[in-house]
């Protein structure tokens, strides 16, 4: 559906690969953009992300993601959209494929956070991951849903700066979100590296971003 929300239409953080020499919680260089960090509501080049506990619940088990201490990719989706998120997820699942075939599995992580937990059970979201073809039982890969609706919009909205907004479309049986896009490069310390804010990231520039920092 459509982008709405917090986040905008603000361009992608999409600039250079440099390495930081402004801000020494990261290694890629400030990117090229028009506006500060702090300026936009979303964790930004060289901001820490939320501290925020999760439930994985097709592992049964919790996340807080700063205590993850690897790279790390984050991504906001509804398991029901037909649109944008196949798309996002489809990116993480080939970054996903591109750690496995070139021996960094294990040092990369990846979370596909849901604002949908109403329908995004831990068996929906299993036959999801097979749907998308993603390997969802690697070591790498963690499905993350809030434990409730006002839980989703605390989290994913209020702090994570990713706005969506429930729509009842006439032609359809069920209800969908309009919503916005955003995959966050995350360090080992929890500081982002990048926010890429397309609905399409390229996935080279994410590889190529994620083999700077993991090698720093």
């Amino acid at each position: 559906m459509g982008a709405v929300g917090a986040t905008g239409g603000i361009a992608g953080c999409l600039g250079s690969l440099g390495i930081g020499d402004s801000n020494t919680d990261v290694v890629l260089g400030e990117p090229d953009r028009q506006f500060d960090s702090s300026d936009v509501p979303y964790p930004a080049w060289g901001q820490r992300i939320p501290d925020v506990t999760l439930p994985a619940p097709v592992e049964s088990r919790e996340v807080n993601l700063r205590d993850v201490e690897r790279a790390s990719l984050l991504t906001f989706f509804y398991s029901h959209c037909n649109t944008v998120c196949p798309v996002l997820i489809s990116t993480q699942r080939n970054v996903q494929a591109h750690a496995q075939n070139n021996g960094y599995a294990s040092d990369v992580a990846f979370f596909p956070v849901t604002f949908d937990p109403a329908r995004d059970t831990a068996d929906r979201l299993q036959t999801y991951a097979d749907e998308m073809n993603v390997d969802a039982a690697a070591e790498n890969w963690h499905f993350l849903r809030p434990a409730s609706a006002d839980r989703a919009k605390d989290v994913v909205q209020d702090q994570f700066g990713v706005g969506f907004e429930r729509t009842d479309p006439e032609e359809m049986d069920m209800y969908m979100f309009a919503h916005s896009a955003l995959t966050l490069l995350v360090n080992a310390d929890g500081f982002v590296e990048r926010a890429y804010r397309s609905k399409s990231p390229d996935e080279e520039t994410i590889i190529d971003g994620l083999e700077t920092v993991r090698n720093a």
